[in-house]
């Protein structure tokens, strides 16, 4: 047990690093923009017809995690920004999440999530929680290899995985919660 402790604690350390870091909290809400435009480049090119359903939305939110699985437990942790479309308004999040299921492995992923109204949207952000179960197969490094990750709407919200590096095989039950990060908010 306390092994799987000491894992779900270093992959939320290792995890958020870009916001816990020695920058200061424009170089770090530059980070995050900057990981969630590359992220929108890499679906928009995987997922043309997203950018439509992306402009055309209340709003959106982009998350890089990293996710350990070990045995029955998973642990993963992150970082994101919500984008309000209609005020302009970025909402810069933190998440952590913990699961049991069958698995191994590490995957660095991207998580996108498009809300189709404002009501779900200002849920997101005010309260965070999402829960859900996952399975799915990664073997990508360097940009080489194959990812399943998964298309799926919930809460009125449509919510796209990209996996960047890693190598899973996972079924898993989860949940995670995501929450407003009060040093990145603070001063907005």
């Amino acid at each position: 047990m306390k092994y799987l402790v000491s894992l779900l604690f270093t992959t939320l350390f290792l995890s958020g690093c870009v916001t816990t870091g020695n920058q200061t909290v424009a170089e770090k809400r530059m980070a995050i923009q900057t990981m969630k435009n590359d992220v929108l480049g890499q679906l928009y090119k995987l997922k043309p017809d997203v950018r439509s359903q992306i402009r055309d939305a209340p709003g959106y939110a982009v998350f890089d995690n990293a996710n350990i699985n070990v045995i029955l437990a998973s642990f993963g942790g992150g970082y994101g920004v919500v984008k309000n479309n209609k005020t302009g308004q970025s909402t810069y999040m933190n998440m952590g999440e913990v699961g049991l299921g069958i698995g191994m492995g590490v995957k660095d992923f991207s998580v996108v999530f498009i809300f189709h109204n404002t009501d779900s949207l200002n849920r997101f952000v005010q309260y965070g929680w999402a829960f859900g179960a996952q399975a799915d197969a990664a073997a990508v490094a360097n940009k080489k290899g194959g990812a399943i990750g998964g298309e799926m709407t919930v809460d009125n919200a449509t919510i796209y995985q990209i996996t960047e590096t890693g190598l899973a095989l996972q079924a898993t039950l989860k949940g995670t919660k995501y929450w407003k990060d009060t040093e990145l908010n603070g001063s907005l």
